[in-house]
């Protein structure tokens, strides 16, 4: 099981020596268990038991042989319904740019940061068996570091994320066609309206509207289908614009908070601490150390995650 180690020691930091991939075991019995923050990109294989996984304030059952992704400095608790156990596997952006992998797999859409979308995939038996063994793979290169076992660590991980992706995109396009899935026809229009309008429109009313729905009859969907809110949905894409921008541009805090329609910036700082567990400039200034100013060549534009 993790121990219950200080955040700074669950954080990648090259300077400390920390790795930027990593595997480890994870286990919890009858109370709910919160593994500590990380700025790690996490991949949860749940081996055995069941539960609920609640990632930031959404809420999702899982079985033995389901997969969770969780984005750097994300918030995560497993509440068991019987006792689980399972490994989860840790990559910092220096390992892999997930943002630039985006490009060639749509991972960063599918996998991570989809705010309309459920960041847990059910296996069948096959993909599990194959998942297992990219884990195992992973781990002994790891840990015998034998010729080249940084680039034979990145094609496994690469393969993984890529037939995630896949078997993600494959179980979306079954839901769509029984009408079942998270894309149903109005959760779809919701999304395109809130990449429209996350930066000036925060409240379900406003979408609501827009739907020609009441804001009680959007929740219910939202909540049905998504196990969250609409409010949720909305801070979820305002975040992710947020860090895009401290991450990749050198824009004051005030200025983002700004365009994101928020005339405080102490309470935007008092969202995104809540949110990430760190302030903006912590955050900004961390990851820039860690990344030693490579971020910031990046395009600042926040591009599109649908």
């Amino acid at each position: 099981m993790l121990s219950p180690m200080a955040r700074k020691n669950d954080f990648y930091d090259p300077e400390a020596g920390g790795q930027a991939l990593r595997i480890r075991q994870f286990s919890a019995t009858s109370e709910s268990f919160e593994p500590p923050r990380t700025n790690y990109f996490s991949i949860y294989r749940m081996e055995t038991g069941a539960g609920t996984a609640a990632i930031d304030e959404t809420c999702h059952t899982f079985g033995s042989g389901a997969i969770l992704f969780a984005t750097p400095y994300q918030y995560v608790r497993f509440v068991p319904d019987e006792p689980i156990g399972g490994e989860v596997l840790e990559f910092h952006a220096n390992f892999l740019c997930v943002e630039t992998f985006h490009a060639e797999v749509g991972c960063a859409g599918r996998l991570f940061n989809d705010p309309y979308g459920v960041p847990l995939l059910d296996l069948d038996e096959q993909a599990d068996i194959e998942v297992r063994e990219l884990f195992a793979r992973i781990q002994r290169e790891q840990t015998l570091q034998e010729l080249a076992y940084e680039e034979a660590s990145l094609a496994y991980l690469k393969v993984l994320l890529i037939l995630a992706t896949r078997w993600k995109t494959n179980s979306h396009a079954a839901c769509e066609a029984t009408m079942a899935g998270h894309r149903h026809p109005t959760l779809a229009r919701l999304g395109e309206l809130i990449e429209a309008h996350y930066q000036t429109w925060h409240t379900p009313a406003e979408y609501a509207e827009s739907l020609y729905m009441t804001p009680k009859s959007l929740g219910r969907l939202v909540r049905d289908h998504l196990g969250t809110t609409v409010t949720n949905l909305v801070r979820r894409r305002i975040l992710t614009h947020a860090k895009w921008q401290l991450l990749h541009t050198l824009r004051p805090v005030k200025e983002i908070a700004a365009e994101l329609e928020f005339q405080d910036e102490l309470y935007f700082s008092r969202m995104f601490k809540k949110a990430t567990g760190v302030s903006p400039k912590y955050f900004r200034e961390f990851e820039t150390a860690i990344r030693g100013g490579s971020n910031l060549s990046m395009s600042s534009g926040s591009p599109s995650i649908l």
